[in-house]
């Protein structure tokens, strides 16, 4: 075990464990800023664009542990905004896809008590997706373009339909790993 303070033993204990759930938030990071930049469809109103991220952000909620889940999804989906030139949504994005793993993550633990109603937690992670997606994106855009920010809710419920439809793809390969299984089923009890 390594000690962050060691004269004290407290402090973060870095555990077997502990580097798990660490090195699957880097990972959860990584996709969700990868899926968020790759095949773009471009939205009209606002000039933003459709992607996959979202299926990323639901599932990091659901395997990892709430906080963790946050930190992969915000810091990944805003990574790829920053890394793509829209700057004006990083801040915004953090945030709300943040909230969607979180959100996403404490109902897949609260109701995640059997296989049948782990896949509704998934299932109800997309139907939150849709909601802060298109609803949080249009408050912040509405300050932005005003009465434009209109335009983006049909994209929005678009992109939230698509990450509905491959979370739902995603979930099952990702439980058929050993590691991501046993985090998330732990994460569910």
């Amino acid at each position: 075990m390594l000690y962050i303070d060691k004269k004290q033993k407290r402090g973060f204990v870095m555990t077997n464990e502990n580097l798990k759930k660490l090195i699957l938030t880097a990972l959860f990071a990584a996709l969700a800023c990868i899926t968020t930049m790759i095949m773009k469809i471009p939205t009209p109103g606002t000039g933003g664009y459709i992607h996959v991220g979202d299926a990323i952000v639901i599932l990091s909620g659901v395997v990892l542990i709430p906080w963790y889940g946050f930190a992969a999804a915000g810091l990944g989906s805003c990574m790829a905004y920053l890394i793509g030139g829209y700057f004006i949504y990083v801040t915004i994005t953090f945030v709300i896809k943040g909230l969607i793993a979180l959100a996403t993550g404490l109902v897949y633990r609260a109701i995640g008590k059997s296989n049948k109603m782990r896949y509704a937690g998934v299932l109800l992670g997309d139907v939150i997706d849709i909601v802060f997606v298109a609803g949080g994106y249009f408050l912040c855009e509405f300050f932005i373009y005003g009465a434009g920010a209109f335009e983006s809710i049909p994209a929005n419920i678009i992109q939230g339909v698509g990450g509905l439809v491959i979370s739902c793809i995603l979930y099952p390969i990702l439980i058929s790993i050993p590691n991501v299984r046993q985090t998330a089923v732990a994460a569910g009890k």
